[in-house]
């Protein structure tokens, strides 16, 4: 083969590669798409043609080991419940072969590929699908009810119906952070959805009269929050009764004392007085003139008629 006639084959092939070129379409479609749990999402993606008369042979939606729509010469072959093409009306001439997901749960998380054959070529494209649930607004338990003076107490914080798992985090009044004290625990429901909580233990040395209990959402954001003041219970009746109680006591225990003290003090002087009139008292008997005689037998004691 001369060189005219390589020559001539090159700028065939070439006019044939251009011409391949020129026919080949492309399939636009977003390579990480989100979607918001219980509302309708989209999967974007759309045929990127060259040609006027451009026609969809066939598409088809899949995630691993589930086909979800199939279209092929000119019909919907197989289609699973709650997936559609994003236009009612489509048709092989339409160009958008978004997939619509009537109703997003956390099943529809996942990788999906979209396969699309055209009369200008054919093309497949890779979609990472993720959801997101709105978690509630945070609620605070105190048990007790209210905080007794110098005793412990514990706040409960619960939210719901959140997805991806978020953390609950404390804050006091000042903004201080005490989630290091109050870990969060996550249970995954029947639906895949996130049930929140954390407690934190408020210490009776505590001062702080106002908590905050925040939902983070799986970046990080926060979401919700709620503040929770402190409430100290009331004096009751006993409380009230043993104060009284405890007062009278310590007043008149030493009065009490005193008095004993006082009354003590004066039978003591009695005693002493007593004795010492007894000790100052004069004899009975006659001082002069005589002296008495006692008869010293048994039972005949005898006073004399006269004193001599």
């Amino acid at each position: 083969m001369n060189m005219a006639s390589l020559c001539i084959l090159l700028v065939i092939l070439i006019s044939i590669g251009n011409a391949k070129t020129e026919r080949f379409m492309s399939l636009d479609c977003k390579a990480e798409q989100l979607g918001q749990y219980g509302q309708q999402s989209l999967l974007e993606c759309v045929i990127k043609k060259t040609q006027s008369d451009t026609m969809v042979r066939m598409v088809s939606w899949k995630k691993p080991n589930l086909t979800l729509l199939v279209f092929y010469k000119g019909k919907i072959i197989e289609k699973k419940d709650g997936f559609s093409f994003a236009q009612p009306s489509w048709n092989d001439r339409n160009m958008n072969v978004s997939l619509l997901i009537a109703n997003t749960t956390v099943k529809d998380v996942g990788q999906y590929t979209c396969d699309v054959m055209t009369t200008a070529g054919n093309n497949v494209e890779a979609i990472s699908f993720k959801v997101t649930a709105k978690y509630s607004n945070p609620t605070i338990v105190s048990s007790p009810k209210a905080f007794a003076p110098k005793t412990d107490g514990t706040l409960t914080c619960e939210s719901n119906g959140g997805y991806p798992k978020g953390q609950l985090r404390w804050f006091d009044e000042d903004n201080k952070e005490l989630t290091s004290d109050a870990p969060t625990e996550a249970k995954q429901t029947d639906g895949g959805l996130f049930q929140l909580s954390s407690r934190l233990v408020v210490g009776k040395e505590s001062s702080v009269s106002k908590y905050i209990c925040g939902v983070f959402n799986a970046s990080g954001g926060r979401e919700e929050e709620t503040p929770f003041h402190v409430q100290y219970a009331p004096k009751t009746e006993e409380q009230e009764q043993r104060k009284e109680v405890d007062t009278a006591t310590r007043i008149v225990a030493p009065v009490v004392v005193i008095g004993s003290l006082i009354a003590g003090l004066l039978l003591a002087l009695l005693i002493y007085r007593k004795r010492s009139q007894q000790i100052r008292r004069p004899s009975t008997a006659p001082l002069m003139g005589g002296h008495l005689e006692v008869s010293t037998e048994e039972g005949d004691d005898k006073y004399p008629d006269n004193v001599a």
